[in-house]
């Protein structure tokens, strides 16, 4: 498979769209490991992202994942790649990246009377509840943690379907995904998972109790692992993303309208049910744009997209705990929403090329971050990063 560019550039800007979403996490009256003054409508920004951001990324992953698949040739070679690749940041993000989120979290919002050294080394490790928090913990790291088990699940089906099977079903899906369906089936089905099968439901990111985030974004990531083999769709994804957006930018005006009208959780039962219809319509809208897009109007290589590539996932793993760290100090400054929100994103960018630049830098740290081992002598950069 040839690279796609233009959905390696996606991919990074879903990324940095992410750490100003948890950026406003810190402000929003939503739940957070650390909080600043903030105010209701910090939502409603927020909710512009909020539908899309993470099923697009999953999309991405399994697009990314079929050309990873065909370059190991197979499966289990596929499952052994993925796992060093996922499992090792993982493990080590969990570790040492991680503790600083929940330590703060208790600090702040209940208490926890003793400092970083004493919890990381008797409570971290308890295994068992601190509190309302379970420890340890992977809080954000939890996507890698989801993306490396849909990478078994995929691995094993490719491994134990006759490939007449994985055939047929690759041509039922680029036969489907070309019309409206493309449309309406992804629509429908997530507002089927929200109204439906898990009404009311919250993703817990726990794994193993969190169905209605797998209903959600186990299918996108299937979804991008057909549509690297489904030309038609991807054209359609063109011809497609005015509409498309327009579609998403009207459904985001009826969600903005509804959180403004009612905001938080005061809405009257029937209008909820038009704000997840809006969110699902939104959501997906968004995705067929971007990809659309990207496709047509970013699918063409610059020298700053290896690096940037690369340093995608570094500085996934460290950002939220950047973001932790910087809202705890400024907390007692007191300085206005504007400068404390300004202050956040700097340290968060300055401390997360800081992470990228030191562990590419040095050979045992770079499969702690998710790097290869070894970086290409002619430029410096991973030639295959990691796509999380």
């Amino acid at each position: 498979m040839q690279r796609h560019y233009g959905l390696d550039w996606l991919r990074i800007g879903a990324f940095a769209i992410l750490i100003l979403y948890h950026v406003g996490m810190v402000f929003v009256p939503w739940d957070f490991h650390a909080k600043l003054p903030g105010a209701w409508w910090v939502a409603v920004p927020m909710m512009a992202s909020n539908p899309w951001r993470l099923a697009l990324l999953f999309v991405v992953s399994g697009y990314a994942s079929r050309a990873l698949m065909i370059r190991n040739r197979k499966p289990w070679r596929f499952a052994r790649q993925r796992s060093l690749r996922l499992l090792v940041p993982l493990v080590f993000g969990v570790a040492v990246i991680v503790p600083v989120q929940p330590w703060v979290e208790l600090g702040e919002k209940f208490g926890y009377p003793h400092g970083f050294l004493h919890f990381y080394r008797h409570d971290y490790w308890r295994f068992a509840m601190l509190g309302p928090i379970v420890l340890p913990t992977w809080n954000h790291l939890w996507f890698v943690g989801y993306l490396w088990v849909y990478t078994l699940v995929l691995a094993l089906a490719a491994g134990l379907l006759p490939p007449a099977v994985t055939a047929a079903a690759q041509r039922g899906f680029a036969f489907v995904m070309r019309g409206p369906a493309l449309l309406a089936l992804p629509m429908g089905w997530m507002v089927l998972v929200n109204l439906a099968l898990f009404p009311g439901a919250r993703e817990t990111h726990a794994l193993v109790d969190d169905w209605v985030a797998h209903a959600s974004y186990f299918p996108a990531f299937l979804f991008g692992y057909a549509l690297a083999r489904a030309p038609a769709t991807l054209a359609a994804f063109v011809r497609q993303w005015k509409p498309t957006a327009a579609l998403a930018l009207a459904a985001y005006a009826l969600v903005a309208g509804i959180e403004i009208r009612w905001p938080g959780n005061t809405m009257p039962p029937p209008w909820g049910n038009v704000f997840a219809i809006a969110r699902a319509v939104e959501g997906w809208s968004a995705v067929a744009a971007l990809i659309g897009y990207a496709d047509s109007h970013w699918n063409r290589d610059q020298r700053w997209r290896p690096m940037l590539t690369e340093a995608v996932f570094p500085f996934y793993i460290v950002h939220q705990s950047i973001i932790v760290l910087a809202a705890d100090a400024l907390r007692p400054l007191a300085l206005p929403g504007w400068a404390e929100f300004a202050l956040l994103v700097a340290a968060t960018v300055a401390g997360c090329w800081a992470f990228y630049l030191i562990g590419r830098a040095i050979g045992p740290l770079r499969p702690l971050i998710g790097l290869r081992r070894h970086a290409s002598r002619r430029t410096h950069v991973d030639p295959r990063p990691a796509l999380v």
